[in-house]
This record gives structure tokens, sequence and C-alpha cells, in this order.
């Protein structure tokens, strides 16, 4: 199965060339940066190291969003642009696809290695809480709401998503829920950005504007039951 690497990037300049240097170029079809309205160079330096660059300046999901339209891929992988993602472990990820075992793989941070300081413990919080309510409402327990995610084209499609802000991820992991995909979350290690500082994490404000999102997309779309296993 042919695999599309998919990477929303803000101002990750100082990031993205030594992120796609350390892309396994001999087993993807693409590596796709959608630049999300960058002002520091980040698409030129994306082009230079080899990947395709689109661009898509209204949001995270937005981004996501875009860069799954345009891959060729029958396998579409997410992660983030700032390094903290290890692509070392892409063949765990898709592994489960590919041996037609599941639809839907998510890359938990939290069950993983984790470098110190790479997650603020509010996010480790966030991660469990939202973890406990799908687990009630949805029947499946999620231990984190990651980036580094893979998911089969197909199945993307089946969920029509409509988020796109920092909503993408959770609307992603609830609607694979009720649309009844075979869903498995792996360990994942993760590690401290390689420089800069992070859009919602390191500002408070951009903290809050995502977490009263998530809450919003739980309210919204985590209310309706998937199908039972």
């Amino acid at each position: 199965m042919t695999i599309s690497i998919i990477i929303p990037a803000l101002n990750e300049a100082e990031s993205i060339a030594r992120v796609l240097g350390e892309m396994p170029w001999g087993r993807i079809a693409e590596c796709i940066v959608v630049d999300n309205g960058s002002s520091d160079g980040t698409a030129a330096i994306a082009r230079a190291a080899g990947a395709r660059v689109i661009e898509s300046p209204r949001g995270y999901g937005s981004a996501c969003n875009a860069g799954a339209r345009a891959a060729v891929g029958e396998i579409l992988v997410f992660m983030d642009g700032d390094g903290s993602d290890l692509i070392a472990g892409l063949d765990r990820l898709v592994g489960p696809i590919e041996r037609d075992e599941t639809d839907f793989v998510i890359g938990s941070r939290i069950r993983g290695q984790r470098e110190a300081g790479s997650m603020l413990p509010s996010q480790v919080f966030a991660g469990w809480m939202v973890g406990v309510l799908l687990r009630v409402t949805q029947g499946f327990r999620y231990t984190d709401m990651g980036p580094f995610r893979a998911i089969r084209r197909v199945s993307l499609e089946k969920l029509q998503m409509r988020e796109m802000t920092y909503g993408w991820n959770l609307e992603m992991q609830i609607k694979a829920c009720q649309a009844g995909l075979r869903i498995e979350e792996i360990a994942v290690d993760y590690r401290r950005r390689l420089a800069g500082t992070s859009k919602v994490s390191g500002d408070l404000r951009a903290s809050l504007r995502a977490a009263v999102r998530i809450l919003q997309v739980l309210l919204r779309t985590g209310t309706r039951r998937g199908p039972k296993p």
C-alpha cells in the first residue's frame, strides 16, 4: 500500500529541514508539507528538502484536510513539523493497516517514551480526561490526542471531517468510533520540539482557545454513540 506523509506546518523554518532529512523516502510515495500561513520561509525550505508543498492558511485542521485531499497514498500519515514526532516509528504505525488488521492507528505519546519536557502536565491530563470520556460515550479508550497517526484514505473520506482547527485530531478519533472503524492505539516515542515555541502549549491564550475548541468538538460530536465492537 502506498503511503503519503502529511505535515501541517506554521513557521517551522528552524526544524522542517531536519524533519524531512529523517524521512524514509524509499518507503513512502510522497511527503506533503502544508504551509499554514508561515512568514519565515518554511515553504521554501521544505520544497528544497524534497517535500511537495501546498498552501492552506486557515487553520491546523484545514491544513490536514488540504493535505489529505491532495495526497496520492492509500495510507495517510499525519505528523507535526516541529521534530517532536519520530518518523522512525512509521513501520509500527502503518503495519497494522498494511496487514489489514485495522483502519486507523493512533500513536500514543502517553504510552511511549517521552523526552523530559516534551509534554506539559496539562497535555497529559487532557489526554487522560478525553480518554475517559470517550470510553464512556464511544466504547474505545484512547490515551492521547497525539498528531502522529495513520488512516486508510477511504476510511478518512467516510468520516466527512468538518473541524478545521486544533480540534481536528479529536474529531477524527470520535468519528472513527462512530463509523465503526477498526482502531488501534500504539505507543510512540516523543521528543522535545527541535526549535521555536509551540503554537499551542507555548502560548497561554492559544492553549485556552485550543481547550475551548476541543470541548466544543466533544459536545458537538462526542454525544452520539458508535456501534458496539
